[in-house]
C-alpha cells in the first residue's frame, strides 16, 4: 500500500496487524478518487472505520486541509498515527479511537461538516443506512458532500438514502464503491 498521487506521493503505508482489517487496494483507491476528484480544492475529509487511514490520507495528499479518522481498534489507530507521520501530513489530522456512532454525535456537537466521507465498515456490519441518515440528522454533512462506500459486492444499496442518492457503483472483486451525493434539486 502506498500514497498514489499528491504531495505524498509513493510514501509506503503500513498495513494494520492480523486479519481484522482489510486495507482498500491501491488499484480501488486509485478507481475511487478517479470517481471523486482525482484532487481537491481543500475542505474536510472524515474518514469512519479508517483501518490504515489510507482513504483519508490520500484524500490529505491530494488537496483536502483537514482529516478526521475513526477507528475502534487500538492497532488501528496505531497504524493510523505511523501512517500520518510516514506521509508527512499529522498536523492535518485529528485521531479519535471510538465507535462510528458515537464520533458522530461528538463531531455534532463540535459542529464539525465534511466535504467528503469515507465509509468503509466491516462487511458483516450492516450500518451503512444508519449512519448516512445520522451523519445528516446530526448536520455533519453539507449541501456539496460526497459519501464513498466500501461494501461488500453481494450488498445492494438504497438509491435513496436520506437526502443522498447514489451517483455511481462500481464493483471490484469481492468489493463495490457506491458513491453518494445530495439530492436535493435533482429531478
Amino acid at each position: 500500500m502506498r500514497v498514489i498521487s499528491g504531495s505524498a506521493k509513493g510514501r509506503s503505508l503500513k498495513a494494520v496487524p492480523g486479519i481484522s482489517t482489510r486495507p482498500t487496494t491501491d488499484k480501488v483507491k486509485e478507481a475511487i478518487f478517479s470517481m471523486i476528484g482525482p484532487y481537491f480544492d481543500g475542505g474536510q475529509v472524515l474518514d469512519l472505520f479508517a483501518g490504515t487511514g489510507g482513504l483519508g490520507i490520500e484524500a490529505l495528499s491530494r488537496g483536502m486541509d483537514k482529516a478526521v479518522f475513526i477507528d475502534i481498534e487500538k492497532k488501528s489507530i496505531d497504524t493510523i498515527q505511523h501512517n500520518l507521520q510516514v506521509a508527512g501530513l499529522k498536523d492535518q489530522a485529528e485521531i479519535y479511537r471510538t465507535d462510528a456512532a458515537r464520533a458522530l454525535k461528538a463531531l455534532a456537537k463540535r459542529e464539525q461538516q465534511f466535504q467528503l466521507v469515507f465509509l468503509d465498515p466491516p462487511y458483516k456490519m450492516k450500518v451503512i443506512v444508519d449512519l448516512i441518515k445520522a451523519m445528516e440528522t446530526q448536520a455533519i454533512v453539507v449541501t456539496s458532500t460526497t459519501i464513498v462506500v466500501e461494501h461488500d459486492a453481494k450488498d445492494v444499496l438504497d438509491d435513496i438514502i436520506g437526502g443522498f442518492k447514489q451517483q455511481r457503483r462500481a464493483d471490484y472483486g469481492d468489493t463495490a464503491v457506491t458513491i453518494y451525493k445530495q439530492s436535493i434539486g435533482d429531478e
